[in-house]
């Protein structure tokens, strides 16, 4: 689904009849200004999103960013500047704040993950654990945070886990049998030393480390030779992350940064006496 048809939808399921109220009080064009104002530090993203929503129904509509997608934005910062008719960017409001504020936050909340393991070598990674439809604005937003994505989708990488491995009767039959058919690097999950030591025979290009202790994740990277990359994943937080970056793994993996972010807080605030 591209951009122009999410927001379609979300204007189609915040208006499926139109917007009552508005259009009971019989308002006519306005034009005039808004201005979209950061509540709280956070870092931009998404902006793209709330532009073509206001767009989609204010197409004369000029808009005018104060800040870059990625940028850090400070509390009572204006963000940005909007001429037009007021009445159909009241319409669009709502939508184009949930985009932009949703996004925001998951850049916001990566940020603060990657600062906490800032001066270590290790990488912070999403996960698929996206909104349905929204996962290629959800994983940008990872990047504006100074995160880095994990593979987009199925289709875009090998990721033997643990129900493969079930399938398949064993790790080894299950990395033999993708060998057959591709020549990608591949990774596997491994929850267990013994399932560490096979996944180091077989030479696999990454061993995810699912759901260790730090204990136990500092046993399995003595394991690992240096050319095997190693990610851990599973019960990661802003409190434990130092600790596990500190034990020298390349990557750590946090579902959170995309399913439990808290929403970035802004408002658009409407200048009804501008004329323009």
């Amino acid at each position: 689904m591209t951009l122009i048809e999410l927001i379609k939808a979300a204007l189609k399921e915040d208006m499926p009849r139109g917007d009552l109220t508005t259009e009971c009080l019989g308002s006519k064009p306005r034009n005039g200004r808004a201005v979209l104002k950061a509540k709280e530090d956070l870092i931009l993203s998404g902006s793209l999103a709330f532009e073509q929503t206001v767009h989609s129904l204010e197409p004369n509509a000029k808009l005018k960013w104060h800040f870059e997608e990625g940028s850090s934005v400070l509390k009572n910062q204006n963000i940005c500047s909007i001429d037009g008719d007021l009445i159909q960017v009241l319409k669009a409001e709502r939508v184009a704040l949930n985009f932009l504020g949703h996004l925001s936050g998951i850049a916001t909340y990566t940020h603060q993950f990657v600062k906490k393991i800032e001066g270590t070598s290790t990488k912070i990674l999403d996960t698929r654990k996206t909104t349905p439809t929204l996962r290629e604005l959800e994983k940008r937003a990872v990047v504006h945070g100074g995160g880095q994505n994990h593979r987009l989708n199925l289709s875009t990488a090998i990721l033997i886990k643990d129900n493969h491995i079930s399938v398949m009767g064993g790790l080894k039959a299950a990395v033999d049998r993708v060998r057959e058919h591709t020549s990608l690097p591949i990774e596997v999950e491994a929850r267990t030393l013994s399932e560490v030591k096979e996944a180091v025979q077989l030479n696999v290009a990454r061993i995810l480390l699912d759901n260790m202790s730090n204990q136990q994740l500092t046993e399995a990277l003595k394991l690992i030779p240096k050319s095997i990359e190693t990610e851990a994943s599973g019960n990661m937080n802003l409190e434990r992350i130092r600790s596990v970056a500190e034990l020298g793994v390349n990557y750590i993996s946090v579902g959170a940064l995309t399913h439990s972010a808290p929403v970035a807080d802004m408002s658009l605030m409407f200048d009804w006496n501008s004329v323009l």
